[in-house]
């Protein structure tokens, strides 16, 4: 039996290779970045009589969950993309491209109807927070060396019907307490609740089989896959708890923003450019969200008028303004379905043994 750094056993070894499978950077800090999240918003949601009686989110809360996670980890895309050289050079073409589609397309569909406008936005960000838990579960598959197809499989069909079953659940029951961002922008009528009840069974079925797949494995000797678990587990629990299991804006929105927000915060503020700058994590966290407090200023007093009587514009300028201030948002959204793959910076999180 040989031995190796730090005097450790090739059995030490091979199990700590092993573990580090289990994981994207360790136990303790993918733990606190998917269980703790997760963990909150169910606090919060149990804390609703308390901190939201009417089942509203009030003010400050709006400030803390929406600006403060929301809107800040759109802006944390800065970060390995703009503010990043490799990433402008990797980048370039989309960098300028995708802005220009996302302001251009915003502005015609606010000019046609601006409930038009927020409906295909809710769309677009639905595809976004269903792609992003998907995504975390794909780079933990990408630490599990010779993960079976079947697994795969599993792994996939079960983060995604956690997601698509409450979705469909909220369609076929329209309308509820709470909305993705204004009242009617989901389009009701198309799913019967007969399918729903249907459905049902697959969602149980799905998720059941995924704790039996994995409990089998371990009963097989393999490592358990503590970290994609968490994940599976905890952004069912959260879907289902916003959606489903209550009916108010205040758990709906703890549920849906933290374990969103938190965790691409965390990993953004993790694979940030080293070469350019350094800097801590509140640094960091208040340039974000200083980014995101200007960008609500700026809605609120060109748009929403909720604090101040703001200025009234003409169709044109209303519909070219309203495209400009989403692209921050629309830009997000498609920039994540690019800088996540393979031969980014962040895939290095995805490689065996990293």
């Amino acid at each position: 039996m040989g031995t190796h750094g730090a005097g450790w056993t090739d059995s030490q070894c091979r199990g700590a290779c092993r573990s580090s499978r289990a994981w994207l950077i360790s136990p303790g800090a993918d733990v606190c970045i998917f269980g703790l999240p997760a963990a909150c918003a169910l606090f919060l949601v149990l804390m609703e009589p308390v901190w939201a009686p009417t089942g509203e989110t009030s003010g400050r809360w709006w400030l803390v969950l929406i600006v403060g996670v929301d809107v800040a980890h759109v802006w944390s895309t800065l970060y390995p993309t703009y503010l990043d050289p490799n990433g402008r050079c990797v980048w370039r073409r989309w960098l300028w491209l995708l802005p220009l589609m996302a302001w251009g397309l915003g502005s015609v569909i606010a000019w046609w109807s601006f409930a038009l406008f927020w409906r295909c936005l809710a769309y677009l960000a639905v595809f976004h927070f269903v792609r992003q838990q998907a995504g975390w579960v794909a780079l933990y598959q990408r630490k599990e060396l010779g993960l079976a197809l079947i697994d795969r499989r599993i792994d996939c069909a079960t983060i995604y019907i956690s997601m698509l079953y409450p979705l469909l659940w909220w369609h076929a029951y329209l309308p509820r307490e709470y909305d993705w961002f204004i009242s009617g922008d989901f389009v009701g009528g198309w799913i019967s609740l007969w399918w729903v009840e249907v459905l049902w069974l697959v969602y149980v079925g799905t998720l059941a089989g995924f704790i039996i797949r994995q409990g089998y494995l371990y009963y097989r000797g393999a490592t358990p896959a503590w970290g994609k678990g968490l994940v599976v587990i905890s952004t069912a629990a959260c879907w289902w708890t916003g959606i489903i299991g209550t009916n108010s804006d205040w758990a709906f929105t703890v549920t849906n923003v933290l374990i969103h927000g938190i965790p691409y915060l965390s990993f953004i503020w993790v694979l940030r450019p080293q070469g350019v700058w350094w800097q801590p994590p509140g640094v960091f966290y208040g340039v974000v969200v200083g980014l995101a407090v200007a960008e609500e200023w700026l809605w609120d007093t060109w748009v929403w008028h909720s604090m101040s009587p703001g200025i009234t514009l003409g169709p044109l300028p209303f519909a070219l303004l309203v495209g400009l201030l989403a692209v921050p948002q629309i830009t997000h959204y498609l920039l994540d379905g690019i800088i996540w793959r393979k031969g980014s910076p962040m895939y290095r999180w995805g490689q065996p043994g990293v």
